[in-house]
């Protein structure tokens, strides 16, 4: 049968991790917070990482043989770099089970002179990953964007007919947290720990973790008060203390302020507080952070300025777990948990720049997750 086009948008096709879909001359890019959230960013950053498509999904029913999707995405590459950083990979599931995985074609390169510099766009264009020899029959199908690169999507082609997908009676779970969570060392999209737990859990997953950008925004909350969500989690805490945006004083505050804005729409939705896994450099030492000469992570604060005010990760752990036990008086549905019990001290040679845990840790922690939240008498039950 010959290969058919089907539409991106507005057709049998749903888009799910993504709350924003932006028309570009390619085709349409997704991103994973709200258009009207643009306009409430101080850091261009944020817009970046919206548009890295962790945990961003195609979902159809097909009966074809064969699949072919055009993508074009946006890679960086150092001028002192040989080759631009890894697209990541486009993985495919038949029916629930990863069926194959691709490494995404290198489209548009953002060329610098070191991190924080002048960016200069070298254009490309899109290419086409073809995935044949699919089941006979029809079937479900998702697609999964690589979770670190900006991917506007151009065109699917088909040999056979793509329906919208039915639904299937899964809970949705929302997340929000900081790269840890946003997992750019992933090996796959499927391999990040917020995607491995809803594989467990029998769950849909919305991640709308923000690498370096997990700071309690209020249109973050505001974003999570409005949208559907059977479960909630937020991991908060490593990006704060990272930059040193909060001292004691403000923090609790903060936290209180996002947690009330998403009670506005959730009040009785199970929601799970985490706090930062192990990080040596900032356990007891404030930021902000740099990048030592060993290509780890190290904290500039004075461990002397905490009892001033300043936020180490044990004092943020501190304050998170007496917040939850406070407020649970009047909230029953809202729970804590510490984060070293998804990645503790006696596991920091698995955070490969001190920081930011190895493929095979975050498969680990999104089981540790799923035992935890999913258990019978967990959060998520």
């Amino acid at each position: 049968m010959a290969m058919r086009a089907f539409p991106l948008a507005g057709g049998p096709v749903e888009l799910r991790g993504a709350l924003d879909l932006e028309r570009t001359q390619a085709g349409v890019m997704p991103r994973r917070l709200p258009a009207w959230t643009k306009e409430q960013y101080q850091d261009p950053s944020v817009y970046g990482v919206t548009v890295m498509p962790s945990g961003v999904r195609l979902v159809f029913r097909t009966d074809a043989r064969e699949l072919e999707f055009e993508v074009l995405t946006s890679t960086g590459q150092l001028d002192d770099d040989p080759q631009p950083r890894p697209t990541g990979m486009l993985e495919l599931l038949v029916d629930g089970a990863l069926a194959e995985r691709q490494q995404a074609p290198i489209g548009n390169v953002v060329r610098m002179a070191g991190p924080g510099t002048a960016q200069r766009l070298v254009p490309g264009e899109p290419g086409t990953v073809r995935f044949a020899g699919l089941p006979s029959g029809m079937k479900n199908v998702e697609l999964w964007l690589p979770q670190q690169t900006p991917t506007e999507l151009v065109a699917l082609r088909a040999d056979g007919e793509v329906l919208a997908p039915l639904p299937d009676g899964r809970r949705r779970w929302v997340h929000h947290g900081s790269s840890i969570s946003h997992c750019l060392e992933a090996d796959g999209p499927t391999g990040t720990w917020p995607v491995v737990a809803a594989s467990l859990g029998g769950v849909e997953v919305i991640n709308l973790s923000q690498a370096g950008n997990d700071m309690l925004d209020p249109y973050v909350a505001r974003t999570i008060r409005d949208m559907p969500a059977d479960l909630i989690s937020l991991k908060v805490g490593i990006n704060i203390v990272g930059l040193a945006a909060f001292r004691l004083r403000t923090f609790g505050p903060a936290v209180h302020g996002f947690l009330d804005t998403i009670r506005d729409g959730h009040p009785d939705t199970p929601l799970l507080l985490m706090s930062p896994v192990s990080c040596p450099a900032l356990d007891a030492t404030p930021g902000p952070t740099a990048m030592g000469p060993d290509g780890k992570i190290t904290a500039l604060g004075d461990p002397a300025d905490v009892a001033c005010g300043s936020l180490s990760l044990k004092v943020v752990r501190d304050e998170l777990a007496r917040i939850v036990a406070a407020r649970r008086a009047r909230d029953s549905h809202l729970h804590y948990l510490d984060g070293r019990e998804l990645l503790g001290p006696d596991e920091v040679d698995d955070l490969a720049d001190g920081l930011h845990p190895t493929a095979a840790a975050y498969r680990r922690m999104g089981k540790r997750f799923a035992a935890h939240a999913f258990a019978d008498d967990g959060p998520f039950r």
